[in-house]
């Protein structure tokens, strides 16, 4: 007999909450077919059957929080044979009856083997699903209206009120006012506080409750960089069309340029051996809002690496993080941390830091501005940054010459590109 575990799917995991069954005791299964969805703080994955054969026993249940190690369940390889434990007593007249010819026990298989049903797998978030199979829904039989084809909750519900065709008319008809949604009655609602969103609040109130955070507020002047920006995506002379690089990537350059002047916020306290740890390399986590929660994705030795190298890694990631495609390994080594809440209007905030790192700058909303150059007023894009640091670590004048310093070469982008010659 084969025992499926919840095996250790990224560094630091302990346990997950299996969140979804693929397969039933009886059911035939082929070798890497998805067993079970687990989600834990980082990721949701699927475990795979590690042999082809017959699933004999399922020993969780769905909502439960399993360590790992645990048994979750039990597969008879495909042509094993019983033990003797496991051999059930039959009448003799049983026995001969199932001595059967070969052709009609090929045919037999051939029959089991067509009732499996070979499924598509969506993207959907855990709440998602949990919605449709409260509500009878094959979630599988549902297109997907959000980013790459993710089903929303909002999908689910136009599927059970007004089916797939009328899901479809929706979203074809983006310029036509949406179908109206007829939702249950207004009652209380429970929400289930585990797997990654316990997990969040776990690391919040951990870092919350052991680094004193203090936030720095200051206004940078985005004009030059945004002119520097246009240039960039506009097509060159001979036809060739221009680089498009976020602003975030140009963000994230500066600030490892800044770390280099001051690296005290590129560290983390040993408070145990009672030092402070530079770190050598700067991974920067890119804070992305996922549909299950925030998650970190580290771009990983960014002084190494050029502004539009940055920014293809950056999208990537956060594409993956959005889609739940990320692997252990893009989650971790971070050093320092950043948020650009400001697309979302964001005005200022503390954001809590990425425990066990010392500093975390976030981006907030940029807007035209009358400014005072040279005795004369003029219009000018600012934009708000708050940068929050370990108090232990750090204090406030290095903080305010940190953020200057990131300041001076976003305002003056020429300085940052003869940093990288």
């Amino acid at each position: 007999m084969i025992e499926v575990k919840l095996h250790d799917i990224g560094e630091g995991i302990t346990e997950g909450e299996i969140t979804h069954f693929h397969v039933s005791p009886g059911d035939v299964v082929k070798i890497d077919q998805p067993l079970v969805e687990v989600q834990t703080d980082k990721v949701t994955a699927e475990l795979p059957s590690p042999v082809a054969g017959t699933v004999k026993e399922i020993k969780a249940s769905e909502g439960e929080v399993v360590t790992v190690g645990t048994t979750i369940i039990l597969i008879e390889k495909e042509g094993s044979v019983p033990t003797q434990d496991e051999m059930p007593e039959e009448p003799v007249q049983e026995k001969q009856e199932k001595s059967i010819p070969a052709a009609q026990t090929e045919r037999s298989m051939s029959a089991v083997q067509s009732m499996i049903r070979l499924t598509r797998r969506v993207l959907a978030a855990p709440y998602t699903r949990k919605i449709a199979r409260e509500n009878n829904v094959d979630i599988e039989q549902i297109n997907g209206s959000g980013p790459a084809g993710r089903v929303t909750e909002e999908d689910v519900y136009q599927f059970i009120n007004g089916g797939q065709e009328q899901l479809e008319t929706k979203q074809e008809e983006a310029t036509e006012a949406p179908a109206a949604i007829t939702r249950p009655a207004a009652q209380a609602k429970e929400i289930p506080f585990k797997g990654r969103r316990k997990q969040i609040a776990q690391k919040m109130t951990q870092s919350l409750y052991t680094i004193p955070h203090v936030s720095h507020f200051d206004e940078v002047d985005l004009t030059n960089l945004l002119d520097l920006k246009k240039s960039l995506k506009a097509a060159d002379p001979d036809g060739s069309k221009g680089m498009n690089v976020s602003l975030a990537a140009f963000f994230v350059k500066a600030l490892q340029l800044a770390l280099r002047d001051y690296p005290i916020f590129n560290a983390k306290l040993d408070e145990e051996n009672e030092v402070i740890r530079l770190e050598g390399e700067v991974n920067m986590g890119i804070a992305t809002d996922a549909d299950d929660g925030l998650i970190v994705p580290v771009v990983k030795n960014v002084e190494q690496k050029s502004i539009s190298t940055i920014n293809s890694e950056m999208k990537e990631l956060i594409n993956k993080a959005k889609t739940n495609k990320l692997k252990p390994s893009e989650m971790k080594d971070g050093t320092f941390t950043i948020s650009n809440v400001g697309p979302l209007g964001s005005t200022g905030a503390t954001p809590i830091i990425n425990h066990p790192e010392v500093g975390l700058m976030a981006f907030h909303k940029t807007k035209k501005m009358p400014v005072v150059i040279n005795d004369e007023i003029v219009i000018r894009s600012i934009m708000n940054v708050s940068m929050t640091f370990d108090h232990r670590v750090a204090d406030g004048a290095t903080a305010v010459a940190f953020t200057n310093r990131f300041m001076h070469y976003i305002e003056n982008p020429a300085a940052m590109t003869l940093e990288l010659i």
